[in-house]
């Protein structure tokens, strides 16, 4: 009987198995899931922050309930998770969260999901050859997005056009932002390098120091302090909300706003700011609204294809927010090719050598002065003549 269970135990299952982590909405998910986990998500489209978000947690699969790549356009997210070599089970369906249960131990064996020997669904295995086909095909969707993301932006202006105009709703903080620099930081692509790129920026500077969301904690991380934190509070750690910083929870254009129990219960005091685009969005307009000078975003989103991932609604509230801000904002590793630190290492090399040679010019002029450079001379006489007589 003993040694009967000791080889059912060492049997080796096909596929990859862990314990399961679910959540419809993946950011939720991601504070939750631990290293060897598998996480069951349900996003179309995954994007590419999403996707390194999860990869920080080690996951060694990610069941998605639908697919990764709709064809809409070439979003970035399923690429980086297979290039990290962890398995991707795409569209599966949603029937996965009223199969599986939170704490369950599944296993993903090629196309199939399993709890125990018992399969319980299907979906496609994605590859860095199926995600390569699926980006090119995707890439044909472009135009099509682009026209819909016009659509989308027009209504956006007519529903939101007293609030970007006019700044109506926008609320008022205590910290003054007026006539300062003002850095706002998302925990998204490269946050902590470029963060790291502007230690001097920040030291001469001193921006006031917005965190969006989770990137307030990645300011933190950095050794700096938030000045103002802003988002749905979703991602954000409870240290970072009680580190002093003033606290700004993004609503929903209805004025719902879930974060705001959650910093209630913290006994942190809050602001709302209730509009339709995202926080990000949200952070950049009290910047603007305040007066800031400038603004430099950290982690944002750059390129077409990332300003894509965003989504409709996310598309048409960036662009306009950044019409809105014109060139008052600017991107982070702008600023680091831009600027440099205005004390060179070689400027500090000269600073030192002018007081050495002012200090032994004072030296020489005085009589005490010349009695300390003859004292070092005699030093340094019976130095030299010390190691010759080692040597010889």
């Amino acid at each position: 009987m003993k040694i009967a269970t000791l080889r059912r135990r060492s049997e080796v299952r096909p596929g990859v198995s862990g314990v399961a982590r679910l959540d419809r909405r993946t950011s939720r998910l991601a504070t939750r899931l631990n290293p060897g986990d598998i996480a069951i998500i349900d996003h179309v489209d995954l994007d590419r922050v999403t996707a390194e978000t999860l990869i920080k947690t080690k996951p060694v699969a990610i069941v998605n309930a639908q697919p990764c790549i709709s064809g809409r356009y070439p979003n970035l997210g399923p690429e980086l998770i297979v290039a990290q070599g962890i398995l991707l089970l795409d569209d599966v369906g949603p029937d996965v969260f009223a199969a599986v249960r939170e704490g369950t131990r599944i296993r993903v064996d090629g196309d199939t999901l399993y709890i125990g020997e018992d399969p319980v669904l299907t979906g496609t295995v994605q590859d860095a050859a199926s995600v390569l086909a699926s980006m090119s095909e995707a890439r044909t969707g472009l135009s099509a997005q682009l026209e819909a993301f016009a659509v989308n932006t027009a209504e956006f202006m007519n529903r939101e056009h007293d609030l970007l105009i006019d700044g109506v709703g926008i609320p008022e903080l205590s910290t003054r932002m007026k006539g300062r620099h003002v850095l706002v930081v998302v925990r998204g692509q490269n946050h902590a390098k470029d963060l790291k790129a502007l230690r001097h920026y920040i030291r001469e500077f001193k921006p006031v120091l917005v965190g969006v969301d989770g990137g307030a904690d990645a300011l933190i991380e950095a050794g700096l302090r938030p000045h103002v934190i802003v988002g749905d509070m979703d991602t954000v750690s409870d240290t970072a909300l009680g580190c002093g910083a003033e606290v700004v929870v993004h609503a929903s254009a209805d004025g719902r706003a879930p974060g705001l129990l959650r910093v209630q219960d913290l006994g942190v005091p809050a602001l709302t700011f209730p509009m339709s685009g995202g926080s990000e969005d949200a952070a950049l307009l009290i910047a603007d609204e305040a007066g800031a000078e400038l603004i430099v975003s950290v982690g944002s989103h750059a390129d077409l294809t990332e300003f894509l991932d965003r989504g409709r609604q996310g598309m048409a509230s960036s662009f306009l927010t950044r019409l809105r801000l014109g060139s008052k904002l600017v991107d982070a590793r702008s600023v680091t090719r831009l600027y440099r630190s205005r004390v060179t290492a070689a400027a500090l090399l000269l600073l030192v050598i002018a007081a050495f040679v002012a200090i032994v010019a004072a030296l020489s002029v005085s009589d005490t002065g010349q009695t300390y450079l003859s004292s070092i001379g005699d030093g340094w006489d019976h130095l030299v003549n010390w190691v010759q007589d080692s040597f010889s």
